[in-house]
């Protein structure tokens, strides 16, 4: 395990210092300005589904707190360890059901709502050294367990213990500093969820056409890709940072299981359910089989209306285009990236009104690609790897403030740098102890290499144009 830990290292101390080699003419311009254009129900929809839209997104913004009974926490199920008390507090940029907030939204600045998290209603938490208000939000996983065996899976960075609604509770926190120092530790950003509805709605036929399109091209450049699968029935799996649940309302459970602690229909078994630290009985959130005396029951349960907002949302709107962003457009096809980072995809028939049949622009493939060691994370989730990813859907990118899988960088230049491992360890070689010649000559493993390549060989202005045309996306 030890070359996974020195993946760690990379990861988690910033040793790839990508700044010095990129060149200083360029610049991100910036999270985009204006309104949101994103947030609302997809605009095919009919009344009935607008209206069922709006009842989920109340949902989506719903507080939990431990037993439900707090002002403003009106939910019940938090932890016993949890990350976030809503998933509108987790995306929120540039408006919700977005991206990780953050102080330099134009739309919406506010620092990270995890540091004021630590201590709400009285509890006992220490804000971990990877949180602060200026960077993104962020989750924790270890990479091993103690005894040396693939972990992968999320450590929460607060406990239930010492707030108001938990007496009793003296569960501790994980030991983070440990781990920090063993290298054992990457990080996950809330992933936005506009349009995933035209996601779901695409079928697996498609997803496999486009992957196997433009074979010559990508071979030229040393593209490959692979798409996960279900280990169960076999069938494409697309959402999450390695593209490992498959469908909106696996993936609404999971995160409302392991983000907030709310065991959930879909999730039904409570996580750290230590003795004392247990409030409710599982699952806590579930559809209820009556209502008051004489009435039909409320509407479904949580982890159901997550999965609604999310298939239900419109994609997120581009902004205005220029002479400089068309030919950035035109560049980014050029130069390779389209070739993952698909522009445009098509639905099949879905059951939600005007969803069939849709051309919709995700700038994605949704498959898995290695990304290199710089990349790699050191995690495997179903078919995807210690370094592989799924492609990262571009739509929405001009108003997001983080990047990259644990939101190590702003800045775009950066984000699209990292993707290349090739002959980086020259440059890193000097400043790294752990970097040795065995490592750059591993190095090349990222299939992003030769599209960063040809990025690299743009002039400067061309090199704005790309980014200037993705900051319009």
């Amino acid at each position: 395990m030890q070359n996974l830990r020195e993946v760690a290292a990379v990861v988690c101390l910033g040793i790839f210092a990508i700044g010095p080699i990129a060149t200083q003419a360029q610049q991100d311009p910036g999270p985009r300005p204006g309104p949101a254009g994103a947030g609302s129900y997809y605009s095919g929809l009919n009344p009935s589904e607008q209206s069922l839209f709006t009842q989920a997104a109340q949902r989506f913004m719903e507080v939990d707190s431990v037993l439900g009974n707090l002002s403003g926490e009106a939910g019940a199920g938090l932890g016993p360890t949890f990350n976030g008390n809503s998933c509108a507090q987790c995306h929120a940029q540039p408006t919700m059901g977005g991206s990780s907030p953050g102080l330099t939204s134009p739309q919406n600045p506010i620092p990270n709502p995890q540091v004021a998290l630590a201590t709400l209603d009285g509890a006992m938490n220490v804000v971990p050294s990877f949180i602060s208000a200026t960077g993104p939000v962020r989750e924790a996983r270890y990479i091993q367990t103690p005894s040396g065996a693939p972990d992968g899976g999320v450590h929460d960075l607060y406990t239930v213990t010492g707030r108001t609604d938990a007496q009793g509770c003296t569960l501790a926190q994980p030991g983070f500093p440990q781990q920090l120092a063993n290298h054992n530790v990457i990080f996950r950003i809330p992933t936005p969820t506009f349009g995933l509805g035209l996601v779901e709605a695409t079928p697996d036929s498609v997803l496999q056409a486009n992957l196997g399109a433009n074979q010559s091209a990508k071979a030229h450049l040393g593209i490959g890709g692979s798409l996960n699968a279900s280990g169960n029935d076999g069938t494409i799996t697309r959402f999450g940072w390695k593209a490992q649940n498959k469908s909106l309302l696996v993936f609404a459970g999971e995160a409302y299981n392991v983000e907030q602690g709310v065991a959930n229909e879909v999730f039904p078994n409570e996580r750290s359910a230590v003795r004392g630290c247990v409030f409710n009985g599982s699952p806590e959130d579930a559809t209820p089989t009556s209502g008051a005396t004489g009435t039909a029951p409320e509407m479904s349960s949580d982890v159901v209306n997550f999965a609604i907002f999310m298939r239900l949302s419109a994609p997120a709107m581009p902004g205005p285009q220029t002479a400089s962003t068309q030919n950035g457009a035109a560049l980014f096809n050029t130069v390779g990236c389209s070739l993952c980072h698909s522009p445009s995809l098509t639905t099949g028939s879905s059951r939600y009104t005007g969803m069939s049949n849709v051309t919709y622009n995700p700038y994605s493939d949704f498959a898995l690609h290695h990304m290199g060691r710089f990349l790699a994370d050191g995690i495997s989730q179903g078919a995807a790897g210690p370094d592989q990813f799924r492609t990262a859907p571009l739509w929405g990118v001009g108003q997001r403030l983080f990047f990259l899988h644990d939101g190590r960088t702003s800045d775009l230049l950066q984000a699209i740098k990292a993707h290349a491992d090739c002959g980086v360890g020259t440059q890193l070689a000097g400043r790294d102890e752990r970097t040795t010649a065995s490592d750059i000559s591993r190095s090349c493993r990222s299939e992003a290499n030769g599209v960063v390549n040809n990025f690299n060989g743009l002039s400067a202005s061309q090199q704005q144009d790309i980014l200037n045309y993705l900051r319009s996306l």
